[in-house]
């Protein structure tokens, strides 16, 4: 069922989860696996001019690191890439160039009005992708109580 997954990772806490779900779901299906990390162009173009390179250099450091991180943890081989760019449009990209059967991504943890919201870059690739996608919320946030949910809206 799915042959080729790819999971988009930061490596921010909110990725971590998704990377070990994206990783066993993989294991279960035998398939590929493909690790992207976007460095967000806007995020450097926003930066004063002096600071861009540095900015640049910096988020592609972050980038090998959470690439690094996906490696160490599979048990087998992960194809990594880094793009540049706007990230929801790279994912999606991606996922089409590599014929991925799913992306993996983590969502930040929302409480309160804004819960149902999954995070505007997880939000976006969801309703763009080429192919199913799987969002994975942070295990801590769904354990910490939701003071606005009743019963009827909290996680089981």
């Amino acid at each position: 069922m799915f042959d080729t997954v790819v999971v988009a990772t930061d490596g921010s806490d909110s990725v971590t989860r998704a990377v070990d779900v994206a990783l066993d779901l993989a294991d279960r299906f035998d398939a590929e696996v493909h690790a992207l990390s976007v460095v967000d162009a806007s995020e450097v173009d926003a930066s004063p001019q002096q600071l861009r390179d540095e900015l640049r250099t910096a988020l592609e450091t972050t980038a090998d690191a959470a690439l690094a991180t996906v490696e160490n943890h599979a048990d087998h081989a992960v194809t990594t890439a880094t793009r540049e760019g706007r990230p929801a449009v790279e994912i999606c990209e991606y996922a089409r160039e590599v014929d991925a059967d799913v992306v993996a991504t983590g969502t930040r943890g929302r409480h309160g009005e804004n819960r149902l919201l999954l995070g505007s870059v997880a939000e976006r690739i969801v309703r763009t992708s080429p192919v199913p996608v799987l969002t994975v919320r942070q295990l801590e946030s769904m354990q910490q109580p939701d003071e606005d949910a009743d019963e009827s809206t909290a996680p089981v």
